[in-house]
């Protein structure tokens, strides 16, 4: 369908089942880190997520296109940026298996209900208080930095809104990894798989993927891990599998 662009608005391609994603051209776009996570999620036949903090709704479009999930929810607090994401789903014609919420992760539970979904996906700010400057009204502010919520905040909610054995997936920072396995134990999410992802071979992790189960045993694989670049400019063949090239 034609869409009307508004000022500071781009199309993007996601290279994937012909999907595009309306982005601001000076405004917060979605990185590797929720296409890797779009990658490492699993949403089998007949299950509904929800991604918390789903910005410009990048995950549940892609997620839409590589599982057989029935249904995908997304919540955003900021207004503009939501409907942004819901006229991107207008525009792939996917009303019908995507929804996109404007609300707060704090209250997802209560705009929800409790164990309303098998998966809960969520790419949150990395970086707490004590990182950095910031003006809290900036759309990337609130974006990088818990402004408006916090790593507890996410984890609470994203445990209240999932059944009984259902799956969070996470992609975060890997400075902060005791901080986020601490936190889900706490609310009864028991990690089950963890992936670190480096830029490259001989280079430190700067991100690391997470998967934790509702009500789970006390049991984790740490998988192989991702190689960004084998060169600069040059992504593995890994990384240009999970983007679908």
């Amino acid at each position: 369908m034609a869409i009307e662009l508004k000022e500071n608005e781009r199309l993007d391609d996601l290279q994937r089942n012909g999907l595009q994603i309306i982005q601001k051209t000076d405004g917060f776009c979605f990185g590797m880190d929720a296409v890797l996570l779009s990658g490492f999620a699993a949403v089998k036949p007949g299950e509904r997520a929800l991604d918390l903090g789903t910005g410009t709704g990048i995950i549940p479009l892609l997620l839409s296109a590589k599982t057989e999930g029935e249904h995908f929810s997304a919540l955003e607090i900021q207004d503009e940026i939501a409907r942004m994401a819901e006229r991107s789903v207008k525009l792939n014609h996917l009303e019908n298996k995507i929804e996109i919420v404007h609300g707060d992760i704090k209250e997802a539970s209560r705009i929800f209900g409790a164990a309303s979904f098998d998966v809960v996906t969520t790419n949150p700010p990395y970086m707490n208080d004590s990182h950095g400057l910031k003006n809290p009204t900036e759309v990337k502010a609130i974006s990088r930095h818990e402004v408006l919520c916090t790593l507890e905040d996410v984890v609470r909610e994203g445990a209240k809104v999932l059944k009984p054995g259902g799956r969070m997936y996470m992609v975060h920072r890997p400075h902060r990894l005791i901080e986020i396995l601490g936190t889900m134990k706490q609310y009864k999410l028991e990690p089950k798989r963890m992936k670190m992802v480096h830029p490259f071979k001989d280079k430190d992790a700067n991100m690391v993927l997470i998967e934790a189960v509702r009500g789970g045993g006390a049991w984790m694989k740490v998988e192989a891990p991702i190689i960004v670049y084998k060169e600069p400019g040059v992504y593995t063949d890994e990384i240009y599998s999970i983007y679908g090239y």
